[in-house]
């Protein structure tokens, strides 16, 4: 059988696939369909310094190809996270990815170096999430801010440090440069696209934020432009996300230059779909004879002009 290890900036993933942050909560109800060893990793819910209430309902709406939210990073704070959650996320035999949030600089820095002391194995910055009135977008759209929080994020941080992008931006390799220049180790992208929707009943947003995140199948052929053209600026590893909901979605980021994978509004669908995805991949390495699932990243074949 191929090799699914891959080792991304020092840490050792059994397997590429990685829950994504706020699809899949601390892990506890997903540990009653199976254990959790049996993924790669777990990006955990974003955290913030203080606890949040998130944004008022309704925060979720249905699209085509997918689904908006407007959640607003509830949760529970870092300090809750710390005491409550981790402990036992380090017993489920997976690589832990704390997944932090904040409105200012500030915020970030104390969080990551206060997690910095704990035994998550690496910390993912969300400096793109376009559903909070303040806080991280205004850090991701610009290569100015990305660099900024990122830098000073660094200075704070011990453990591998993962930036997770925007694709609300005018250039995603530039962006990624700027990440990687500030002292990311690892990119994770796609986020969610900025969308809404509107009843044509009450002539209101269905959102009460009036827009969300876009995400679901709809996004897939964006996050593959988008991870194949910052594989083709950037040198460190990237974590491809936006849209994987089946295997061969799942090849399809690899080969545009992912090294792993998080899959996210899959599982509102299909608490499975991460097993079926590493099954699958399993099954086409093994077909197609290849050794290692890290033969795949940034093997696409562009046609010659």
């Amino acid at each position: 059988m191929a090799d699914l290890q891959v080792n991304i900036a020092g840490v050792a993933f059994q397997n590429p696939i990685i829950a994504a942050s706020g699809t899949f909560g601390f892990g506890r109800e997903y540990g009653e369909f199976y254990p959790l060893s049996t993924l790669g990793g777990i990006s955990c819910k974003g955290i913030t310094l203080a606890p949040r209430p998130g944004n008022p309902p309704p925060r979720i709406a249905e699209t085509p190809g997918g689904m908006l939210n407007a959640v607003g990073l509830q949760n529970p704070g870092v300090e809750h996270f710390i005491k409550n959650d981790l402990p036992w996320l380090k017993q489920q035999g997976t690589v832990i990815i704390a997944n932090i949030a904040g409105n200012t600089p500030e915020d970030y820095c104390q969080m990551a170096e206060r997690l910095s002391d704990t035994d998550v194995d690496m910390i993912e910055l969300n400096i793109s999430c376009p559903n909070v009135k303040q806080g991280g977008v205004q850090f991701g759209t610009s290569c100015s801010g990305v660099e900024g929080i990122t830098a000073a994020v660094r200075r704070h941080c011990k453990k591998p440090l993962m930036v997770k992008l925007s694709p609300n931006v005018s250039d995603i390799a530039e962006i990624a440069a700027a990440a990687e220049s500030a002292g990311a180790n690892v990119i994770s992208m796609i986020n969610t696209l900025t969308g809404m929707r509107i009843d044509i009943n009450t002539r209101r947003p269905i959102i009460r934020n009036n827009t969300g995140g876009l995400s679901g199948p709809a996004l897939l052929p964006v996050a593959i432009r988008m991870v194949s053209q910052v594989y083709q600026r950037v040198k460190i590893p990237i974590i491809g996300m936006g849209g994987i909901s089946k295997w061969q979605d799942a090849v399809e980021m690899l080969l545009a230059g992912a090294s792993a994978l998080q899959i996210g509004t899959a599982f509102f669908t299909d608490p499975y779909a991460p097993v079926k995805i590493l099954d699958g991949l399993q099954e086409y390495l093994d077909k197609n004879h290849i050794a290692s699932v890290t033969e795949l990243t940034g093997e696409m074949i562009p046609w010659q002009p």
